[in-house]
């Protein structure tokens, strides 16, 4: 059976072929904003190849792999990554941040150069009235800050992109006057930033939208336009979802949303959605869970049960009509099926599967289901067995309680 033919999408009514899925890339922040979380650990170099490797295998196109500006750990670590990313012959484009000073651009161009490959200068910039009142910076000042950055950077011959912190909150002015300098000095793109996670989906379009046109005015109608987001009031994964359907072409992001205050936008949960939406992906989506768990490990960011597709309770039910739909769909020989009746994302996509436990809101057939998923034979007087404890505890059994039931009703 076709099963998309039993699924009714609300979510495609009105989809008139949508344009910009073809365009859309990913820029992984977790080895920079990323562990700027004041929960998060700095991953050890061990820890960080292996990110490198599953960004790369997942089908990230472009990594953060530091901010050698902040000083001698971070030049070792960058430089490290920068050649293990060369030897490994690994796909995904490097680049590094950086403040508009030389202090933080010369050393990415010192490790492009003793490394030979090239990495991408993120020159950023705070473009806020707040943050202007703040500083005590004046307009001017931006724009010979901006000019200087992206003329050092383009001048050794790397790649630039223009980075606006609070973008959001800038006035179109001031974003045009610094956008007009940085394009004039050979920036290849600009990198809108919800540096506070102040906007809502309709204000991410809004900006995209204005920056498209913008560019278009100014002559550069070419310009790679990122998105930036954080999840301050739980908008960051909607946030980029409609900054790309805007025309933002790559969407940033940290493994499970880590990064400073209540974190950036989950670029896993980003890779499932955009895969949900009919965006083409190029990499292995059932390494997203391995590379979720070594984020959480590696960061000491905690994975929670409920987290979407990733968490051990995703798909996972222990209630008896769910359970039921599922088992009846598995009857059919349709795995398609039973994967989706109760569930809105395949687990099947991202290597993982339908789990049905034994448990205080169960029924029967979660017994039956249980038993025979273990080849054990669901005879009546044990299946009543292990439903009558189930139905005395609050909880859902752990396998090895309910194997303890079957192991006491054997001969």
């Amino acid at each position: 059976m076709a099963v998309d033919a039993t699924i009714y999408d609300w979510n495609t009514v009105d989809d008139e072929g949508g344009g910009w899925k073809a365009g859309v890339e990913f820029y992984d922040e977790s080895l920079r904003d990323g562990i700027q979380s004041p929960s998060a650990s700095d991953p050890v170099i061990e820890d960080k190849e292996r990110i490198l490797l599953l960004q790369d295998r997942v089908g990230i196109q472009h990594t953060d792999i530091g901010l050698p500006g902040a000083g001698p750990r971070a030049v070792a670590d960058v430089t490290h990554l920068a050649k293990f990313a060369r030897d490994q012959r690994l796909k995904i484009n490097l680049t590094c941040a950086a403040r508009t000073h030389p202090n933080d651009i010369r050393p990415i161009i010192e490790i492009s150069q003793e490394v030979g490959v090239p990495i991408e200068v993120m020159a950023f910039l705070g473009s806020s009235p707040i943050r202007l009142f703040t500083e005590g910076w004046t307009v001017q000042r931006l724009i010979d800050l901006t000019r200087a950055a992206v003329r050092m950077a383009t001048s050794a011959g790397l790649p630039c992109t223009f980075v606006t912190e609070d973008t959001v909150r800038s006035t179109p002015s001031t974003l045009k006057a610094l956008f007009e300098v940085a394009l004039d000095e050979g920036a290849k793109g600009l990198c809108l930033c919800d540096t506070v996670g102040h906007v809502t989906p309709e204000g991410a379009q809004n900006i995209v939208r204005w920056t498209k046109k913008t560019v278009d005015e100014l002559g550069y109608p070419e310009t790679i336009i990122d998105w930036h987001g954080h999840n301050d009031r739980g908008l960051g994964l909607i946030n980029a979802i409609a900054a790309a359907q805007a025309g933002a072409k790559r969407i940033h992001g940290t493994i499970l949303g880590v990064g400073e205050r209540v974190g950036n936008t989950q670029i896993d949960l980003l890779l499932v959605n955009m895969k949900l939406l009919g965006v083409p992906l190029e990499g292995d989506l059932a390494a997203l869970r391995e590379y979720a768990e070594l984020g959480a490990r590696a960061t000491s960011t905690p994975l929670p049960f409920n987290y979407p597709v990733f968490g051990t309770d995703a798909f996972r039910t222990g209630t008896g009509v769910h359970a039921a739909a599922v088992i009846k769909a598995l009857n059919t020989g349709d795995a398609d099926l039973a994967d989706r009746v109760y569930s809105g994302v395949p687990a099947a996509w991202f290597g993982l599967e339908q789990v049905i436990e034994v448990g205080h809101m169960g029924g029967r057939s979660n017994v039956v289901y249980w038993l025979k998923h273990r080849g054990i034979e669901a005879d009546d007087v044990l299946v009543d067995a292990i439903f009558d404890a189930a139905k005395k505890t609050s909880r859902v059994l752990a396998d090895a309680e309910v194997q303890a039931l079957v192991d006491a009703h054997r001969p």
